[in-house]
């Protein structure tokens, strides 16, 4: 059988299993080698998806969903067949704005982060020198403190649009850039993950509840570096004595602790996979393949891939000098997700819980330094763990 070639633009690679989200939905097909390459293919790729958005826009959102008489919001994709019970809340808040005196990255203007599409060689992964590592602390440093303030926030009855607002006036009082914000054209300065999200959820109107989980992603971009971070949190009493939601919470943060546990000089990136992988599966959950940890530092994006599951065939040896992240997305049921029509908001595909945590991280001459690492009086952190459950 001949092998699949990817779809990326000018990839001469064999395609993995990584297949565009849109294309799914409209029925087509387009497999890519990794996350890497199709992020660098976006900006051509999309056209393809332009007869669709035709046909979206004969039917626009008051014809089809009405807002609500008492608050305007609005179901902005009423026949889509939702995985389970979250729904967004429309409308988006106005885009936020950031002064022209902090500095922005080269995707802030048109969403097209052109430093990331250069980078032809998948595998070319930049060691920082000592000047480039200590600016990827202060960063980190500062992504750490804002995913903080967010995390304060939270409680029954806060919208993640507030949550976006808090994080991108913390960005801008540390002078920084929220990465997310217009990154491949993501509308907002936070991803607000929910329940069955995976990842990327767009913050919205809704109000937390007692008893969601939620996770938040956040990266800031100071003085000419990324610096990525995020937790899973538990919203009211009602999610703490859920069972479920604390084993998916639990694994996934143990699960990333496990795997930072490998990273030194001469750990191959195909090895945290199969440590999350084994722990997952343990705890009778399972693992995320769409989405990998990433290489960070002047690019938001870029070499290593690190995949979460096992047996992976990523490309490449941690060295000293070399900043990544590694990201686990874990799931109470099938590993397999699906993208709300917003071309973002991954969820799971049969409607079960997801959570996710991720550490930005050096590599040093002998084992590795978490640069995102926790405060004494950061907030969440670690419970106990509920009985395992036999079978699945």
């Amino acid at each position: 059988m001949t092998a699949r070639k990817c779809s990326g633009v000018d990839c001469p690679n064999d395609a993995g299993t990584l297949q565009c989200p849109t294309c799914l939905k409209m029925g087509t097909d387009s497999f890519f080698c990794s996350q890497d390459c199709f992020k660098r293919s976006w900006s051509e790729h999309k056209s393809i998806h332009k007869k669709s958005n035709l046909l979206a826009n004969i039917f626009p959102p008051k014809v089809v969903s009405e807002p609500d008489p008492a608050t305007g919001h609005f179901n902005p994709f009423p026949a889509y067949p939702f995985a389970g019970p979250l729904r967004p809340v429309y409308p988006l808040s106005a885009t936020r704005t950031v002064p022209k005196t902090i500095p922005h990255p080269d995707y802030a203007r048109d969403g097209i982060p052109r430093s990331e599409q250069k980078l032809i060689g998948r595998h070319n992964i930049k060691i920082l020198n000592k000047e480039e590592q200590e600016g990827m602390r202060r960063v980190c440093r500062l992504a750490r403190e804002v995913l903080d303030i967010a995390a304060r926030a939270l409680k029954p009855g806060v919208t993640t649009d507030e949550i976006d607002k808090i994080v991108h006036e913390a960005c801008i009082e540390r002078e920084s850039y929220p990465s997310p914000l217009n990154y491949m054209q993501f509308p907002k300065s936070v991803c607000t993950s929910i329940n069955e999200t995976i990842c990327h959820g767009i913050p919205d109107q809704r109000p937390l509840e007692d008893g969601d989980i939620i996770n938040i992603d956040v990266t800031l971009y100071h003085k000419g570096f990324h610096g990525d971070i995020n937790e899973t949190y538990y919203v009211g009493d009602k999610a703490l004595a859920n069972p479920e939601a604390v084993r998916v919470v639990e694994t996934s943060r143990e699960c990333l602790d496990k795997s930072i546990e490998l990273v030194k000089p001469g750990m191959l990136f195909r090895d945290p996979g199969n440590v999350i992988e084994k722990h997952a599966k343990s705890r009778n959950c399972s693992v995320v393949k769409t989405y990998c940890g990433h290489g960070i530092n002047q690019l938001f994006h870029c070499a290593p891939n690190v995949p979460h599951y096992g047996k992976n065939k990523a490309v490449g040896t941690a060295k000293p000098g070399m900043c990544f992240t590694i990201e686990p997305m874990i799931n109470i049921g099938t590993h397999r997700d699906r993208t709300w029509p917003d071309d973002w908001t991954s969820t799971t595909q049969d409607g079960s819980l997801s959570a996710q945590f991720e550490h930005t991280m050096l590599v040093t001459e002998d084992g590795v330094e978490v640069l995102t690492a926790r405060l004494p009086d950061s907030p969440g952190g670690p419970v106990p763990m509920p009985a395992v459950e036999s079978g699945n």
